[in-house]
Formats: structure tokens, sequence, C-alpha cells
């Protein structure tokens, strides 16, 4: 495909997202299912480009003068991609193209209207009604982190050391272009592509395929890490999802005590299950929700209970931008029920004296350090342990993790640790 072609499967792509509210890996999908005569890297650039108007489709739009999706994928090209006007007309001319330039295009893509009149949700790429709740969650950094969380991710790597050690898969991970991410030794990182290009592909290593290494987010191993010691210990990860953390947790375990996966999802345990067996895993049990009674036996016995609780993701729009413009105040307020009802459950596992680590990837209060003090306003038995890791500096007054896109370079994450007292009063 030319130029001019896969812009305009690109403009087709996000009108597809913006009239019928797809997820843009479906629109991608469909899209990919009726141009079979696409190749990887038109995919890679089609994808690549709807993925930047996602996440600056506000403020782009503002600097075309134009919101729709051929504006805003001008104005990807122009303003985050850096193509010159001509390639731009000559691409639009194409006999696939997506028509000629106007004249006001031709102007507003030469100059722009100035991003600095705008209002803050339209320069920081989010809708109004999360104008107040970014703002008390981010204070005086939120331009900052919000044109952070506008960016391309990188992709994180751990290594497995179940599996390997951090020198010898350091030599493998480096074909990848790989480096030390810092904070964690067994952090790694790949730096987000250019314009049009895609990472190298991870799971092509002959690494990965051994169990060598992980593809999980720096803040994600972070917020792991924070569980503390775990070696020898009973371990709940109550919300295991696919797996991530699980694999974590197991690894700083080094296979020994119990660790157990629960998601009240029984599907998204099946990645769990494969992931284990291919990073040597062998202290994990799976207690499905299929089971009638999968936790029974585990009340009031369980060291370190992990609670990646089910939240709004608002810290990862960098790696999915359209679930900031899917998300309303009704979903909102659906998580933190749902938080709450999580950490109640969550608790019962909790033994005396052990601790209970609950976890988000949001940026936002509500779902965090207001969902901590509903919990400790329950729960009297429960008191805040402050987070102390190594090289982490990111820990709030009270005692949490807050890891942030421009503060810390990774996606946002929230953790607390919370200690239950070693008997009853």
């Amino acid at each position: 495909m030319r130029d001019g072609g896969r812009v305009s499967a690109a403009i087709e792509v996000l009108t597809e997202i913006e009239a019928r509210h797809f997820p843009v890996k479906m629109a991608l999908k469909r899209w990919g299912e009726t141009a079979r005569y696409a190749g990887s890297k038109d995919r890679a650039f089609v994808s690549g480009l709807v993925l930047d108007g996602l996440r600056r489709k506000r403020s782009l739009g503002w600097m075309m003068a134009d919101s729709t999706a051929r504006g805003v994928m001008l104005g990807v090209l122009a303003f985050v991609w850096k193509w010159p006007l001509e390639r731009i007309a000559e691409a639009a001319a194409e006999e696939h193209g997506f028509g000629a330039l106007t004249d006001v295009e031709r102007e507003r893509l030469a100059a722009p209207v100035p991003i600095e009149g705008a209002p803050a949700p339209v320069a920081g790429d989010y809708p109004d009604w999360l104008e107040p709740h970014l703002a008390r969650a981010l204070g005086a950094d939120q331009a900052a982190e919000m044109r952070a969380l506008s960016e391309r991710a990188p992709v994180d790597l751990r290594v497995n050391t179940l599996k390997t050690d951090v020198e010898r898969c350091a030599k493998a991970l480096a074909l990848i272009d790989a480096a030390p991410a810092g904070v964690l030794a067994t952090a790694f990182r790949i730096p987000a592509p250019a314009a049009a290009d895609r990472t190298p592909s991870v799971e092509a290593v002959p690494a990965f395929s051994k169990g060598w290494f992980e593809v999980q987010d720096l803040g994600s191993q972070i917020a792991a890490a924070v569980a503390g010691d775990v070696k020898g210990k009973q371990v709940l990860d109550f919300c295991a999802g696919g797996g991530g953390k699980t694999l974590a947790l197991a690894a700083a375990m080094g296979n020994s005590g119990q660790i157990f996966a629960h998601d009240s999802d029984a599907r998204r345990l099946a990645d769990t299950i494969r992931r284990g067996q291919r990073a040597g895993v062998r202290n994990l049990q799976i207690r499905s929700p299929i089971e009638a009674t999968p936790l029974k036996g585990l009340e009031g016995k369980i060291d370190v209970v992990f609670v990646d609780a089910p939240c709004t993701g608002a810290g990862t729009w960098r790696r999915h931008p359209d679930a900031k413009w899917r998300l309303s105040p009704d979903q909102l307020a659906k998580r933190q029920i749902e938080q709450d009802s999580v950490l109640e459950d969550a608790a019962a596992f909790v033994k005396a004296g052990g601790r209970m680590i609950y976890v988000t990837c949001s940026l936002l209060t509500e779902e965090n350090e207001d969902r901590v003090a509903a919990f400790l306003e329950r729960h009297p038995e429960f008191t805040v342990k402050p987070i102390a890791l190594d090289g982490v500096t990111h820990v709030t007054p009270e005692g949490y993790l807050r890891l942030t896109p421009h503060r810390a370079g990774t996606d946002g994450f929230f953790a607390a640790v919370l200690q239950r007292a070693s008997y009853t009063p």
C-alpha cells in the first residue's frame, strides 16, 4: 500500500470507532479482515496512525479546527509524525488517497490554531467530565501528566529468575535492543517505536519461548514488588486475571511456599495456567470460580493477599487510548462499588499479622486513596504499612505508592499495603 491508501484506511477505522464506539482492536481487526492485500508494515502503519490519533484527538482537532477523523489524521501526520506539507498533499492526491487537501486544511497544516488557548481537557486530550477528578489526583502536575499519557509507551520486560539470571537474559534481550529500565534489577525496556514503526517481536526471541522473560510494564513490576518478602509464604492473588503479577510474585517466591491464583472470571485464568507452565512455576494452585467454593479452607490463613482490583485503567491510556473516550461517570461509580466489594471479600483471607496489597492501574483518587480510607473505616483491625522499596521514591506522605508516566516513566499505578493486627482486641 502507498501512503495515501494507508491514511485512507486509518481515517476509515477512526470513523468507525467514533460512530460505533468500537474498541480500537476490534475496529482494526474488522478493517484487516477486509484488507487482505495489506502487509504487516501496512497494518503497523494504520494501527500506529489510529492509536496516535486517539491519544491526541482533541488537541489535534483543535489545532486543525476540524475534529473529524480526517482532521485528526491530518494533525497526526503534520504535528506528531512531522510529515512536511508536500508529502501530506502528495499522499492525499494519490489514486487511493483520501482526497486533495482543501485550502483551509493547507492553511491549518502550515499555521495550526495555537493549543495554548485551548481548555485544559482539550489540550490534555480527555473528556470534559474528568477534569475535576484529574485535577484532584494530579494537582500542579496535571498538564504535564496528561501530555505524558498522550505519548507512545515503551515495552517493558521482566527477567524470570525461575529460569535464568539477569546477566544471562540481558545478552538475549540485547538482540531486541532492550536495556535495563532501572529501579528493579530484573526490569528491561525497549523504547517506544518511532512513528509508523513497530517494536521488535519479543515472542520471536528464543529466550521468550524458554520462559526467560515476560512482557510487563515497569509500574506493574514495581506494584508486585510492593508485596515485600514472600519467600516461603502463603500468597493469594485474588484478582489474578491473565497472571502477570501472579508470575512476578511466583518468581519472588522462588518456588517456595504456595501461591493461589483466583479470579471471578474463569476464562481469564486460562492464560495463567499456560504462562505458569512456560515460566517454570511449581508452587501455583489455580482456584477457579467454576468450583462451588474455590477458596474454601483459605479463610484467615494467607500471609499475603494481593488484590489487583478491577478499575477504569486510567493509568494505561498510553497503551489503550480508546479507553479514555469510552469511560463514563457511571462506569467510574460502578468500579468504586466493585473495588469496595473486592476489598471486603479479600480481607477475609488475611491471617492475623498478615498483609493485603491493594493495587489499581488508575490515577484517580476515587479508586485509590478513597477506597483505602473507606475500607479502613470499616475495618479498624487493618492499618496502613508505609511502602519502602529500594530505589522507589514515588511514595506519598501517607505511605502509598503512586506511579505516573511523567514522574516515574511508567503506566499509572497505585498500591497500598494494609497490615492486619496480630490479634483482635
